[in-house]
């Protein structure tokens, strides 16, 4: 802890004397009313809050589809299909090996106008399957954690492909996915940042606007980081308090 401290007191003092340097004037009792302003006793969201609500939606979404996506390339990935197999790396490697810039590009101005896609949902979905990709490589590991007695007492049960991966398989492969996919959500979460180049009103869109308009820079991107950190620490501790839960119920 003092050590973080120390890092984040030589961090404060860094970029205030960079600051002072550039001469430039900090003003944080105009940031308030750009976070939450109240008028007339009424508590009304201010523009940046209301951009952190649009990054939350953006990552909730895209996460549920990224582990869809990741789950269903991770089980091609093991399955006895060739084909399956030569697909999945196919859409690994190209994925985790291209820009994510570019690839939003691509859905934005190709894939979108086919399907009908908002800018809002192709944001949603180009998160989902860069961060996908990743995460098919995630349970993919987990599953192959599980031991291999785990499966032949499946099949001595009974049990088709697909109980055994429900019942048996994806469960103790739980505990060894969930780190990892707990990290790939606060990825998915700064990642998102990305959408802004296509004019989605997020929170990264809406500090580029309240800066445009008040010059606020420091301040304003300072406070942005400020709620990013937020989101990212609440998301880490409460996946860290659901694997010692599922730690305490295995033993």
């Amino acid at each position: 802890m003092l050590q973080f401290a120390l890092f984040l007191g030589l961090l404060g003092w860094l970029l205030v004397d960079g600051a002072r340097s550039m001469g430039y004037n900090w003003q944080w009792y105009r940031v308030p009313r750009y976070v939450v302003q109240v008028l007339d006793g009424e508590v009304f969201l201010g523009p940046l809050l209301k951009g952190l609500l649009v990054t939350l939606e953006i990552s909730a979404y895209a996460m549920v589809l990224t582990i869809v996506i990741g789950l269903v390339a991770a089980v091609l990935r093991l399955s006895a299909s060739v084909a399956g197999r030569w697909l999945v790396v196919a859409y690994v490697e190209a994925i985790r090996n291209t820009p994510l810039l570019v690839q939003l590009y691509l859905v934005y101005f190709v894939l979108a106008p086919v399907l009908g896609l908002e800018r809002f949902w192709a944001g949603v979905l180009c998160l989902a399957v860069f961060e996908g990709a990743f995460a098919a490589e995630i349970f993919r590991a987990g599953i192959q954690a599980v031991r291999l007695g785990q499966w032949e007492s499946a099949w001595a049960l009974g049990l088709t492909r697909a109980q055994a991966y429900r019942f048996i398989v994806l469960p103790q492969a739980l505990r060894v996915i969930l780190p990892p996919l707990a990290g790939l959500a606060v990825s998915l979460v700064k990642h998102s940042a990305i959408v802004s180049i296509i004019a989605v009103f997020d929170l990264t869109n809406e500090g580029r606007n309240v800066i445009s308009d008040t010059f606020l820079t420091f301040e304003i991107w300072l406070t942005v980081a400020a709620l990013y950190l937020c989101v990212t620490v609440t998301l880490s501790l409460g996946v860290g308090l659901l694997e010692k839960r599922l730690k305490g119920s295995a033993a």
